[in-house]
């Protein structure tokens, strides 16, 4: 197994994700700073780490899997520590809409590439516009979302960058099922050829 720069980089995102849970649960006043910070460093790492494997071509298959695992599992423990934080309908509707769209594009993804057509099943433009109004999302919530115990008060613009954050999120919401079907239409036909062969 080949450990690349890029690989260790995305290790150190996924031990990053307890990080975040615990100084996310911390009873202090700049919590909420250091928990947006914390979620920052790690989607600067996302960026590092693809550019270093761009640039100095340090591919290897160990990380082609591990980065995208390691984007998801920061984005899903974010938004469950969201809704943990503001309880609400519509922040649980948005979660579960992100977090399902991922399991479902994922096997979508691995069973395709059982059929030797993974390449079918690629990001479109729809699916970084989402991918960036996520990541602001996530951020603004994190920064202005606070635990129900202890109690604390909002941040510095706590309850403006809260609005912002909710609406980039319900909107990535929306994006992510737009462009899950993008991905179920990509398929589709290789999928019904599938199982035309199988009977």
């Amino acid at each position: 197994m080949k450990f690349t720069i890029p690989t260790w980089i995305t290790l150190m995102r996924i031990m990053l994700i307890p990080v975040l849970v615990l100084v996310f649960y911390l009873p202090f006043q700049w919590t909420n700073f250091a928990t947006a910070l914390v979620f920052a460093f790690a989607s600067i790492t996302d960026w590092l780490d693809g550019w270093i494997a761009r640039r100095y071509e340090q591919y290897s298959a160990f990380g082609a899997f591990l980065d995208p695992v390691a984007d998801k599992l920061m984005v899903a423990v974010a938004l469950f520590l969201i809704v943990q934080g503001h309880p609400t309908p519509w922040m649980a509707l948005w979660a579960a809409v992100i977090v399902g769209r991922e399991i479902a594009v994922s096997a979508l993804r691995e069973w395709m590439a059982e059929l030797g057509q993974r390449s079918t099943v690629r990001v479109a433009a729809i699916g970084k516009i989402k991918t960036i109004a996520q990541m602001i999302a996530l951020l603004c919530l994190l920064y202005s979302v606070t635990p129900d115990q202890p109690p604390r008060p909002l941040p510095w613009l706590g309850r403006e960058i809260f609005i912002v954050g909710d609406w980039l999120l319900a909107i990535a919401a929306i994006l992510t099922l737009w462009s899950g079907l993008l991905y179920l239409r990509a398929a589709w036909p290789i999928m019904r050829a599938a199982e035309k062969n199988k009977y």
